[in-house]
């Protein structure tokens, strides 16, 4: 049932972007710290176009940035979305889904049947898996079940003995024994978030290890069930590790999901997913530094203040809204984030690493990539450039793979990306 209501929504997909194309809606994309972003145009019915998931085929590999070589770290798993490495090299990865849920309506039906054709719905592994490489070859050589029985996990963090992790209805915490291969129990609950729409729940500790930042998005698209449903959304919490209480650190943020440090600074940088519905550039996802108390505009307006007529309008909280640093493209669904520093990769200076997972919702797609951002004096310094792509089929009807969290590898000269589609963990180096 799905599937076929799947090729139908693609069938007038594709008519709705040959017209909006005609009409001159196509667009370069909106990147940097001064994109060009054409006015929104509201659509009557959204733009829904992404490509079936395939996988990889025996021995195909990404495409790698001249200079550099990529393998696969591990293989087999399923759904694998955020990554992080443990100070003694254990790399935990995260393996969970949308499951997706009963649609609410005819473009919710049409928009989920896609959604579960390219895999971006299905059953959840809840799991945190182990990868353990124990002769430093570059592939894990232990690979097996570290925590089981979560809810849609996904961040994760290490922090005086306490391993946490961001379940999509809350911070949960288990105790931890180094080198350990699992952790039993059910742990203990720290916080709750409410669960559904935009389910990640990403998670960093501050560099002092006193706080956690826990990144929580919208509902929905534009707050369509109300402000009250978006209460404790849209938003990066603050969790104090000391008293265990939780305060909104910025709002306004319709899908912060990957974060990092910025070392020059101290200041804390996130990607963030916009809003969709207002066409392929309107607005562009972006990168942007964090502020106390900060807020961002969604769901009122967009980028410089621009306001979405779509919204019922408070004209305090447009004035207030800050605008981000750094464009990354109209529907890129950048995801991953991690601070690289010069020396990593050959020919990388200091700079940001961002995994975009892909569009669905655009007639020409966008994303399915991974890029670099480079850095200088605390800020991006120039145009970003690609470190792995490839992910997308030329004709874009198929994708080989999805990336989504990227991290630095525990030998601090590689790069690990998660492929959730194709159920890989890229590795990226230099070339020997």
């Amino acid at each position: 049932m799905y599937a076929v209501f799947a090729r139908f929504a693609l069938i007038i997909g594709s008519v709705l972007i040959f017209i909006r194309r005609q009409s001159g809606e196509a667009d370069s994309q909106a990147f940097g710290e001064k994109p060009r972003i054409p006015k929104g145009k509201p659509q009557a019915i959204p733009t829904l176009k992404m490509p079936a998931a395939r996988g990889w085929d025996k021995g195909q590999l990404p495409e790698v940035a001249p200079g550099l070589a990529v393998n696969a770290y591990a293989t087999g798993l399923l759904h694998p979305r955020w990554i992080d490495v443990l100070p003694n090299g254990d790399v935990l990865v995260a393996e969970a889904c949308n499951p997706g849920g009963t649609p609410k309506g005819i473009f919710d039906f049409a928009m989920k049947s896609i959604l579960r054709r390219a895999r971006a719905l299905g059953v959840s592994a809840n799991r945190i898996t182990i990868l353990r490489d124990t002769n430093a070859d570059g592939v894990a050589d232990i690979q097996q079940t570290f925590l089981k029985d979560l809810n849609q996990p996904f961040g994760m963090a290490l922090v005086d003995g306490r391993f946490y992790v961001g379940n999509t209805n809350g911070l949960v915490v288990f105790p931890y024994e180094q080198n350990a291969l699992s952790i039993e129990g059910s742990g203990q609950k720290l916080a709750s978030f409410k669960p559904g729409g935009h389910w990640t729940r990403s998670i960093i500790p501050s560099v002092d290890q006193q706080k956690l930042y826990i990144g929580v998005g919208s509902s929905n698209n534009i707050a369509e069930n109300g402000m009250e449903a978006e209460k404790g959304r849209a938003a990066i919490h603050e969790f104090d590790l000391r008293t265990q209480q939780t305060r909104i650190f910025a709002s306004g943020l319709r899908n912060a999901v990957g974060m990092a440090w910025e070392p020059t600074t101290g200041a804390l940088w996130t990607v963030v997913n916009e809003r969709d519905g207002l066409g392929d550039e309107t607005p562009p996802d972006y990168l942007t530094s964090v502020k106390d108390g900060g807020f961002y505009g969604w769901p009122y307006c967009y980028w410089d203040q621009i306001v979405d007529d779509r919204v019922p309008q408070d004209k305090e909280m447009v004035a207030k809204a800050i605008t981000p640093d750094y464009a990354l493209g109209g529907h890129t669904a950048s995801l991953g984030l991690c601070w690289m520093p010069q020396g990593t990769l050959p020919g990388f200076p200091d700079g940001m690493v961002i995994g975009q997972h892909g569009s669905w919702n655009r007639s020409k797609l966008s994303g399915y990539r991974v890029i670099f951002v480079p850095f200088s004096n605390g800020r991006p310094s120039g145009p970003a450039r690609d470190i792995l792509s490839g992910f997308l089929a030329p004709d874009e009807k198929v994708s080989y793979g999805r990336p989504v969290g990227v991290v630095i590898g525990p030998d601090k000269k590689s790069l690990l990306i998660a492929d959730d589609v194709g159920d890989v963990i890229w590795r990226v180096t230099g070339q020997s």
